[in-house]
């Protein structure tokens, strides 16, 4: 596998570290909810509030991340959820854990996770050329799938059957090793960008990237796509916790399992797509996997067993991967760097800031079964990435070739 360099590898390196902790705590944090409360709507609470964050914070966060040393955010991010994830831990330990506790740590969490993704993924232009974004995605994508699918998740299960506290424990040295990888990235290889921060203020900064992305139509028509997909997926998956364990049976301790098993798919994905975009093209790639991806969500509403569902995850994983490694490809060539933390910011907010509120919406539609939220959301997103296939198609082309002036 040829090297990306050195900066890359580092914060590849942090991304591995981090990708570990998230996959311990995704796993460990729905079965301690669940054995605190089986209210489906604060079940779904707590997967909003990790998300909630995303629409309160990712347009300021944007504009602080073009102002300041990303390797600096990066590693404060991390540390800061070494800290929460590490007093989690000792409050489960020593029996002061509530579900409400619980929902104050995922918030903090999920303001950091802003911070640290925004960032990342504002480095990847700051690091790579433009030929180099779809392999610097996807091994980034197909890195994270191996660390949280096949390490974190099921090994997140087997800590939690053993002592509760003890995955959270991990979890929080994961974030401390990621946060001095970041530091170590080494600034030569990186692009300054600091003339660009110090032209206006803060604020007009701000103003700017909102205005940038409004004004581009064809961008803004792609936020809007994503966003309602992102809705209705969120509102899809908001209870799979409950689903899986009280609807299919599968016993806590195998909860991690079942989670990774959509990270062979997402494996299979990442792989695929830098060839799959070759071969069919950005558009049609990005078009035909949203499509797939959507729709296997509904068919989960019908699953009769385990066995489908890990089925179904499969083709899910393997869809959603090249989807997301295309997307931010997209999105990375056609943004300019010195704006694509306030752009990256401001569409966050929409795409990830309404996802909690698809999730809680869920809890309430889980009340008439834990089949429904699968069945409503995933029908509706199928329907929205049908009436988009042609629009996605012509976006993807065009970025694979041109720069957003050009689009």
């Amino acid at each position: 596998m040829k090297s990306l360099g050195p900066a890359f590898n580092r914060m590849w390196g942090a991304s591995l570290a981090s990708n570990l902790a998230d996959g311990l705590l995704r796993t460990a944090a729905p079965l301690l909810a669940v054995s605190l409360t089986k209210d489906p709507v604060l079940i779904s609470l707590m997967s909003a509030l990790v998300m909630l964050p995303w629409l309160f914070f990712a347009i300021p966060i944007g504009g602080i991340v073009d102002r300041f040393d990303r390797r600096y955010l990066l590693a404060g991010s991390n540390a800061i959820r070494f800290i929460i994830a590490a007093l989690l831990s000792l409050s489960i330990s020593t029996d002061r854990i509530t579900i409400y506790w619980l929902f104050l740590a995922a918030f903090l969490i999920g303001i950091c996770e802003v911070v640290a993704d925004t960032t990342a993924q504002s480095l990847i232009p700051q690091i790579l050329k433009k030929e180099g974004f779809e392999k610097g995605n996807s091994r980034l994508q197909i890195s994270e799938t191996i660390v949280q699918g096949f390490i974190g998740a099921p090994v997140s299960g087997f800590l939690y059957a053993a002592a509760i506290y003890l995955p959270f424990v991990f979890n929080s040295l994961g974030f401390a090793i990621a946060a001095v990888l970041a530091l170590a990235i080494p600034i030569q290889f990186l692009q300054d960008l600091r003339e660009d921060r110090e032209k206006n203020s803060f604020i007009n900064d701000v103003k700017f990237g909102m205005r940038f992305l409004y004004q581009h139509k064809l961008l803004w028509r792609l936020v809007i796509t994503t966003t309602s997909i992102g809705f209705f997926s969120s509102l899809a998956s908001a209870t799979s916790v409950l689903f899986v364990i009280d609807e299919l049976h599968v016993k806590p301790a195998y909860f991690g399992l079942i989670m990774a098993a959509g990270g062979v798919g997402a494996i299979l994905g990442g792989i695929a797509a830098t060839h799959t975009s070759r071969r069919f093209g950005r558009g049609k790639a990005l078009a035909g996997n949203i499509f797939i991806g959507a729709f296997s969500s509904a068919l989960i509403g019908i699953v009769p067993n385990v066995y489908w569902l890990i089925a179904i995850d499969l083709l899910i994983g393997f869809s959603i991967s090249q989807w997301n490694i295309l997307l931010m490809s997209l999105y990375q060539s056609l943004i300019p760097n010195h704006l694509y933390g306030r752009i990256h910011g401001t569409r966050r907010t929409l795409v990830w800031g309404l996802m909690p509120i698809g999730s809680f919406i869920g809890g309430y539609v889980a009340k008439f079964g834990l089949r429904a939220p699968f069945l409503v959301g995933g029908t509706i997103a199928t329907l929205i990435a049908m009436t988009a296939l042609k629009f996605l198609i012509e976006i993807g082309d065009h970025s694979a070739k041109e720069g957003v002036n050009n689009v």
